[in-house]
């Protein structure tokens, strides 16, 4: 059994900073971990909060309002996916139940280059990077195979996987570089029984072409495999980051919590954190609508997240609009759209609540309108971009892709 660390120090990159600095200490008390920032960190004239309400600059420990960690320490963590992977290097191809870890050492054990502006060491005064080897996508997507397979990872390759475990997610994933660009590339699964890949490659172009603002992705493969590109918006020049937290931890939900989300709910909070609150409206809106049309509805609350620079949120591109497998008509949201508890795949729907993100039915149905004639014009060519088969289109089209549930009453 692996010994459990009792205690981390948190380290974050500053607005604008090319280096890290010690934030303060987690330390596991019963049940919880707690966080006390450093008195050097406070003494900071440029120091921020990791987040609000959740970790004010006070010099005191503080217990997660929710749950048992803080949601901005949480959205820094691995997800299922980067535990996958840390508990087989950990404990061997049997394990196969993450709570057999605690949560300091998925933070303990993950990569550095982390979602956000967050890392975590065992150390206070010596910040040592957990860096991933230089690895091809040939040899990353053999590694994540083996994980995939239960097979255990080896020392020295599987490092490259294992040190890009921090990011979240449940599908096979690691992290690249390319110049100055930083990549996250999603893997196609041994177990796909369809194009996942490609299909979420025309979901994110096509959501580009409507106007939304989404993360750059391009499309490539390796050893006859499907892999996306997804290009990092966390990360700037000369090495600085940006904090981000998920909407589950802007919600003040814990993990517990993801049925409790709702995008009423986030609209309040745009309103009242955001900065340009009604473009982000109007944003958020168009995103729910797309993911609608597109067929996906694994909308959950660690899929949308904003930016925190210490006092306000701005909301980050789009990213993971991917279509989901889908067998009939009928289907929801994971997220509740109106205050009544409606979420239906259905814009119509949608239409009657726009009040809610400070639209009239005339715009929202405009909007709609644009989006649907544009999936449908851009079509042809986004799939021709992807290389999808006849078999491939025939799965997505009017099922995934415009659904006739999704828009009964609006044609």
């Amino acid at each position: 059994m692996t010994s459990e660390p009792q205690d981390a120090f948190v380290w974050c990159w500053l607005p604008g900073a090319g280096e890290p600095v010690v934030a303060g200490r987690l330390d596991t008390v019963g049940d919880v971990v707690s966080f006390t920032y450093g008195r050097s960190y406070l003494e900071r004239p440029n120091a921020i909060p990791l987040y609000l309400p959740e970790l004010p600059l006070a010099d005191r420990p503080m217990d997660p309002l929710v749950g048992d960690i803080a949601g901005c320490i949480a959205d820094a963590g691995p997800d299922s996916w980067g535990q996958r992977v840390i508990l087989n290097r950990l404990m061997g191809s049997e394990a196969e139940d993450t709570a057999e870890l605690g949560r300091l050492t998925y933070l303990l054990e993950s990569g550095s280059d982390r979602i956000g502006a967050l890392d975590f060491q065992a150390s206070a005064t010596h910040y040592v990077a957990r860096t991933a080897a230089h690895a091809t996508l040939e040899e990353l997507l053999r590694s994540a195979d083996r994980v995939q397979a239960g097979v255990p990872l080896s020392p020295a390759l599987d490092e490259a996987l294992l040190r890009g475990s921090s990011i979240g997610g449940a599908r096979p994933k690691a992290l690249l570089s390319d110049g100055e660009r930083r990549l996250i590339a999603k893997f196609s699964s041994t177990t796909d029984t369809y194009s996942v890949v490609k299909g979420e490659f025309v979901s994110m172009e096509l959501a580009r072409r409507v106007g939304l603002n989404v993360a750059t992705v391009t499309l490539t493969s390796t050893l006859g495999r499907d892999v996306l590109l997804v290009e990092r918006f966390d990360r700037g020049a000369s090495g600085t980051r940006r904090a981000l937290v998920s909407a589950l931890t802007m919600l003040g939900l814990g993990e517990a919590g993801f049925r409790y989300a709702t995008y009423y709910g986030l609209a309040d909070l745009i309103r009242a954190r955001f900065t340009d609150p009604d473009a982000t409206l109007r944003e958020l809106f168009s995103r729910i609508t797309f993911n609608i049309l597109t067929g996906n509805n694994d909308d959950h609350p660690r899929n949308h997240a904003a930016f925190w620079d210490g006092q306000a949120l701005t909301l980050t591109p789009a990213y993971d609009i991917a279509p989901q497998p889908r067998a009939g008509g009928e289907t929801a949201q994971l997220m509740a759209i109106g205050r009544d508890g409606w979420r239906m795949s259905q814009v119509a729907g949608c239409i009657e609540r726009a009040h809610e993100y400070h639209l009239s039915k005339a715009d929202a149905k405009e909007l709609v309108e644009k989006q649907i004639t544009i999936i449908e014009t851009e079509w042809d060519d986004v799939c021709d971009r992807a290389g999808l088969t006849d078999v491939d289109r025939r799965f997505f089209w009017r099922r995934q892709f415009l659904n006739p549930y999704a828009l009964e009453r609006v044609l």
